[in-house]
């Protein structure tokens, strides 16, 4: 590359510290990068518990997002036998099309351009050009270690495999190739499923099951991956579809996978973030509050940003700059809606207009003197029958409804 692109380059070092030469390898990398005039960073990270191939790539992949410019593209030096160890593990691992098509030559993450010109090479090729061109370069010993699911495939597998398939490594990578080709279809099934059956917050069930039972694992398994890197398991997807979309009709049936929630409610299925599902049990809402109200004034409750404005019905001006009382929601409690006949459960007019359970608790009463005046909701503020009511009056009106964040 620095031949290529002279004056147009830069490298980066991953310190992972996992290693005690870790260190020594970066001074080497700012060594070579000095001899060809490479600006070079060294990034050390810290690497989270847990599989530790997996949150290793992690990390690497967050100091690269850290340091890369708009304009710039990430250059990986991934090769043949690469590609054809992450085929063999992902089909170890039990993946689908997605995963078997391994890694792209041009490809993005996080929002980052990525290329990879050299996976069409062998490891040998590769080797074979440093000692021509006279590199100095390092061989990392937990390449060996077959501790680690990648090291033992290349130490151990690869060799049995090769002395009976000679061409195996370019006939596997042959295979991710065709993967690529058949997950780009596949994609574009998906989203034309996904632009009939809902977006990327909630799918239509009935729309869902109109399609075959593998299009709907599909759709169902592409979808809980959302922005994510990663697919959920097999395993999860038959959750889903067993206990949240095939449960009884009055069941709360809620599943949780890699913090989201996935909720069934009047026919469509729900992607929550676990902070919005669990708003309610973790809200800490003030029970009364005075609000005050003048024309113009936006005031925030707990359901959203609502504004006093003039309305063909409303309420009193009277009431305007006098002290009202906002309370939130206890249960019992009735509502005598304007223009309908009668008092009904507060809780019946709330599962009528299909308030979602989990924005409930956002719900608050507005009163004066013990009178209900309306009751502000996610979907706006509904006006109680009271003798405060009047032509030409006043109603606080939504504006921005609450965001849990």
């Amino acid at each position: 590359m620095a031949a290529l692109c002279p004056g147009r380059i830069r490298a980066i070092y991953v310190d992972h510290q996992l290693q005690a030469q870790s260190r020594d390898w970066g001074i080497h990398v700012q060594a070579e990068c000095m001899k060809l005039d490479v600006p070079c960073i060294v990034q050390p990270v810290h690497v989270n518990a847990g599989n530790l191939e997996r949150q290793a790539r992690e990390a690497r992949y967050q100091a690269y997002h850290q340091h890369i410019k708009s304009g710039e593209v990430l250059v990986l030096a991934h090769h043949q036998q690469d590609q054809a160890e992450t085929v063999l593990l992902r089909l170890f691992s039990g993946t689908g099309i997605s995963g078997l098509s391994a890694m792209k030559q041009l490809d993005q993450r996080h929002e980052m351009p990525i290329w990879r010109p050299m996976l069409s090479l062998s490891r040998e090729q590769i080797c074979q050009w440093a000692e021509q061109l006279n590199i100095s370069f390092i061989d990392d010993p937990s390449n060996n270690n077959t501790h680690y699911d990648r090291a033992w495939c290349r130490t151990m597998l690869w060799p049995l495999l090769a002395s009976r398939f000679s061409k195996m490594q370019q006939a596997v990578t042959r295979t991710a190739s065709l993967m690529q080709d058949a997950d780009e279809i596949l994609q574009e099934v998906l989203q034309e499923d996904l632009k009939n059956c809902g977006n990327a917050q909630q799918l239509d069930l009935a729309r869902l099951k109109l399609l075959s039972k593998p299009r709907q694992r599909q759709l169902l398994s592409a979808w809980m991956k959302g922005e994510g890197i990663y697919r959920p398991a097999f395993e999860m997807v038959e959750r889903i579809q067993h206990e949240v979309i095939a449960a009884k009709a009055d069941a709360q049936a809620a599943l949780h996978w890699n913090k989201y929630y996935y909720v069934r409610y009047h026919g469509q299925l729900y992607r929550l973030q676990t902070d919005e599902y669990l708003a309610e049990r973790n809200s800490q809402l003030i029970f009364e509050q005075s609000l005050i109200p003048e024309l113009s004034h936006v005031y925030q409750t707990a359901s959203g940003h609502y504004q006093i404005q003039p309305q063909a019905v409303g309420l009193s001006a009277d009431l305007l700059k006098q002290n009202l009382v906002l309370t939130s929601r206890q249960g019992g409690e009735r509502i005598h809606l304007y223009g309908r006949v009668g008092a009904w459960p507060l809780k019946k007019a709330i599962q009528e207009a299909q308030i979602f359970p989990w924005q409930r608790h956002q719900i608050q009463i507005l009163s004066r003197d013990n009178v209900m005046l309306g009751v502000f909701t996610p979907k706006g503020f509904w006006l109680a029958q009271s003798p405060y009511c009047e032509r030409g009056g006043w109603q606080p009106v939504l504006i921005t409804q609450q965001q849990q964040m």
